[in-house]
């Protein structure tokens, strides 16, 4: 795939991502985050949840091309660090369409095969790393992709929830930068699945569990 295969994980109209999750924005919303706010939030997710995924697929990535491929200890310890259920339920739902996706693309790859071993079913970020192997992408541009989907994924909910300027996006996403360098650095930094960062955060948590009882909603968390 070449240097096609990040741009093909980044594209915000690939229907695993935006279309049915707002990474959060949907319950802070609900609870009285305003359009100003938005960089913040953006902010303080590249600083928690983005960082703990963005490693968990890189960890992902390497155990692609270590054989045999074996997803288990990266989804463990991912599951582990999203103690809320409706946030591991959305992850998996995500997983399955990048999962779909990845059978769709290289069905034959032993990534691709391995994913259907994992159990109950793999979390994004494991599928990621999963489909990111068969699609010969690099770590680095790995975890940058999961870095800015969080932030694509935050400001196209945002166009639904809180409409304004879409140019707003562009901004807030481009002031993000240093932040997002960040939690590419950190999430390369982590070795082993036992040293994945669990980076939530309490508010995040008690959102999804708040927006699952919600009977308005959008998005899935």
């Amino acid at each position: 795939m070449g240097a096609l295969g990040p741009l093909l994980l980044a594209d915000g109209r690939l229907p695993v991502g935006a279309y049915t999750y707002s990474a959060g924005l949907e319950p802070a919303v609900a609870a009285g985050l305003t359009r100003d706010r938005i960089p913040a939030l953006l902010r303080a997710r590249l600083h928690t949840t983005a960082v703990t995924e963005a490693a968990a697929a890189v960890l992902a990535l390497r155990a692609a091309g270590r054989e045999p491929v074996d997803f288990g200890p990266v989804q463990t310890a991912l599951e582990a660090r999203t103690p809320a259920a409706p946030l591991r339920a959305a992850s998996t739902t995500l997983g399955r369409g990048v999962h779909r996706l990845a059978r769709r693309l290289a069905s034959d790859h032993p990534a691709v095969l391995a994913l259907a071993d994992v159990r109950p079913r793999p979390l994004r970020p494991v599928a990621l790393g999963a489909l990111g192997a068969a699609l010969g992408v690099a770590e680095e541009d790995l975890a940058y992709t999961v870095v800015y989907d969080e932030l694509q994924t935050i400001t196209s909910a945002a166009l639904k929830l809180l409409p304004g300027d879409p140019l707003d996006s562009v901004a807030w996403i481009l002031a993000a930068e240093p932040d997002a360098a960040h939690a590419v650095r950190t999430a390369l930094a982590v070795r082993t699945p036992d040293t994945l960062p669990a980076r939530t955060a309490p508010l995040t948590e008690q959102g999804a569990l708040d927006h699952e009882r919600s009977e308005r909603r959008l998005f899935l968390a």
